[in-house]
């Protein structure tokens, strides 16, 4: 099964191969709607409006990006995007002599950006916030007018994707080094170079969810790396006593049917956020208890995530409980889906990827708009009715 490219590589990567001087070779690129959003506003980038969508990486990214570009312009998203905020980021851009103004509520999308040339200064951050505004900073650093030095303040989130940017602007020539809590930017420039884009392992968790849930199953993804860029390649790990025997290839990973050994499940997902909706779907469908820790920022994604699963499975019979960083179960409980049920998505795409899975449990599931799935992984229906499953849409 040949799985999309990583849009969380792909879009720093655009980035930073729009800061390089000459035109890098970025091979294998997203074609994911994220990805899609991001490299139009980039072709368009002297636009005096920008209008990103549901894109939040586009976002974060872009407006650190436009903050260093000559010129005005407003770059404003969806309804849900301008519940989404942005104050921490822009503050940090503000002290550093970035004019931005934002043009209907404090704190929250859309914002007017007036470019200019900003000045290094050391620069501290809470560790507990989107780490896309870590990496938005760090990504136009070498870009500034002297060396570039920020401390991280308290409990780190997402420290893998953290890391997935440092090590891409090495590939590109910037001097990067983290020690603690203090990550230094050496002035500078990138440097052009090529770079072809691994498989995404967030839409591989999917096929281990499939695998996990399915008897006598195997597929092989293609595409995946041992040794990934990507914090989610802790999947390996998560799903070896769920039900699935894992093995490398010269293509990618091969992926087994095995028997379950857990009894109880607990994971601090502070590095790999994006899996915690397939995790909780996989282990109710299972009926395994569980207890997932580090869930900081999910309530601030594309909807609410923690509130999300709760409101969708106390439909199906599952009370979850739950506060601002956890969720929990005690595994007592089986789903009984009621009559004209369907899972509501609130436009985020992994509710619909998370809780397709299921109909191998219930044999059938009607999904509120589908096509939520094309923020990340447009061809998942398609690949779904590969392996057999049946999919119509009304």
């Amino acid at each position: 099964m040949s799985l999309p490219a990583s849009k969380s590589i792909s879009n720093r990567a655009l980035i930073i191969g729009a800061l390089c001087a000459e035109r890098c070779k970025i091979k294998n690129l997203s074609e994911s709607k994220d990805t899609q959003v991001l490299i139009n506003a980039l072709k368009n980038v002297n636009d005096p409006t920008i209008d990103i969508g549901a894109a939040g990486t586009a976002m974060r990214f872009l407006t650190a990006f436009l903050s260093i570009q000559d010129g005005e312009r407003i770059l404003t998203g969806s309804n849900r995007m301008k519940q989404r905020p942005i104050y921490a980021l822009v503050q940090i851009l503000q002290e550093l002599g970035a004019t931005i103004q934002y043009t209907e509520n404090e704190g929250f999308p859309p914002i007017k950006i007036s470019g200019s040339e900003l000045s290094s200064k050391p620069i501290s951050i809470p560790g507990n916030i989107s780490s896309q505004y870590i990496s938005a900073l760090l990504m136009i650093a070498p870009c500034l007018d002297n060396d570039f030095e920020l401390s991280i303040e308290g409990k780190i989130l997402s420290r893998d994707y953290i890391w997935m940017t440092i090590k891409l602007m090495r590939h590109f020539g910037a001097e990067v080094e983290w020690i603690e809590n203090v990550i230094k930017v050496k002035k500078g420039s990138y440097k052009t170079n090529e770079l072809i884009v691994e498989a995404d392992w967030s839409s591989a968790s999917y096929w281990f969810e499939l695998v996990s849930l399915s008897e006598n199953s195997m597929i092989e993804l293609t595409g995946l790396k041992k040794n990934s860029l990507q914090g989610d390649s802790v999947l390996t790990e998560l799903y070896k006593t769920l039900g699935v025997d894992s093995a490398f290839t010269n293509y990618g990973i091969r992926i087994k049917n095995a028997p379950t050994t857990c009894t109880y499940f607990e994971h601090n997902f502070s590095d790999c956020p994006d899996l915690a909706q397939t995790l909780a779907v996989t282990l109710v469908a299972k009926n395994i208890p569980f207890k997932l820790t580090g869930l900081d920022n999910l309530s601030i994604k594309e909807t609410d995530r923690i509130k999300a699963l709760v409101t969708e499975f106390e439909k199906l019979g599952i009370n979850l409980q739950s506060n601002l960083t956890e969720i929990s179960w005690q595994g007592d409980e089986i789903i009984k889906v009621p009559e004209n049920h369907f899972v509501k998505t609130y436009e985020d795409h992994r509710m619909a990827l998370a809780f397709a899975p299921l109909s191998i449990i219930i044999k059938e599931l009607v999904i509120d708009d589908p096509e939520v799935v094309t923020k990340s992984y447009p061809k998942y229906w398609k690949n779904l009715e590969e392996v057999g499953f049946i999919t119509s849409f009304f």
